[in-house]
């Protein structure tokens, strides 16, 4: 695996865990910094290291008639007042390159989503940007094709990158995870598990009358996945977290409850050290 790195106090590829969660889309000023405040309260008071994550844009909704987000101009307001308010880094979504800059200049994570992770230009000005760079896997790619994304990122000079799992494409509208592309994929750079996306049933559900197509999900099925990445040894874990997910604007379907985070990131971390006194034993 590639040399770890450092944003703000977070190493990425140490071997601790460290966390990635928050609201699909930004809904609001007021939701967004009190998303991240409830998530900053469980994870400071359990030591584990946190990275806000929300979108400006959702631009690969099922529907057009979906909420995509305030856009790049207010989301970034919203980010900035996020960061410097409630004190962590944050993490968002890029999808044309005409954007890297404007959100390089709030962003500490540039994140290519799963559906571009091909997208040459668009990994090449992320990584120029010198931001550390999340490359989701796409649910159409093989483990050890992400060993080509990683490698554009680093042509451009950029040795700051991860990978992120989100499961693949198991027939129609269903996803599965593969826990052997974590091992795989950690051989080319530090590896984050997607619990909730991972759960996902894209474009599953909806699309009757006026009401819009949209994603399905199991969310009962998040922990348990989350644990078994735990055990596999990922670097982190990325979760959509919603204090409300039944009427959350994005991805509800599968986003975990906000009151259900601290238990399950006791779960996780329960994993780690059974993990670490196991390596111990002789």
């Amino acid at each position: 695996m590639s040399v770890s790195f450092q944003i703000g106090d977070i190493r990425i590829g140490s071997g601790n865990l460290f966390l990635i969660a928050g609201p699909c889309v930004i809904e609001s000023e007021e939701h967004a910094i009190r998303m991240a405040e409830i998530i900053k309260g469980v994870t400071r008071s359990l030591s584990f290291p946190f990275i806000f994550k929300a979108s400006y844009d959702k631009a690969n909704r099922t529907s057009v008639r979906s909420y995509r987000g305030p856009g790049m101009v207010e989301g970034l307001r919203i980010l900035k007042k996020v960061k410097e308010e409630v004190g962590v880094p944050v993490l968002t979504d890029v999808h044309e390159t005409a954007d890297v800059g404007k959100v390089a200049e709030v962003a500490d994570i540039l994140q290519i989503p799963a559906f571009l992770c091909r997208q040459t230009d668009l990994i090449l000005a992320a990584a120029m940007s010198e931001r550390v760079v999340n490359i989701k896997k796409g649910q159409f790619a093989s483990p050890w094709d992400m060993r080509h994304a990683v490698e554009k990122c680093r042509t451009a000079g950029n040795e700051k990158v991860f990978l992120t799992e989100r499961g693949s494409s198991f027939g129609y509208n269903n996803l599965v995870v593969d826990m052997r592309s974590l091992p795989i994929m950690r051989k080319f750079a530090p590896v984050v598990f997607d619990a909730t996306h991972s759960v996902q049933l894209p474009a599953a559900q909806g699309g009757e009358g006026d009401e819009p197509a949209s994603s399905g999900g199991q969310p009962e099925f998040s922990p348990t996945l989350a644990r078994a990445a735990a055990a596999a040894g990922v670097d982190g874990i990325f979760m959509e977290v919603h204090d409300n997910p039944k009427e959350a604007k994005s991805d509800g379907a599968n986003a975990l409850e906000s009151t259900k985070l601290r238990g399950l990131l006791k779960e996780l971390q329960a994993v780690q050290n059974a993990l670490a006194v196991a390596y111990r034993t002789p």
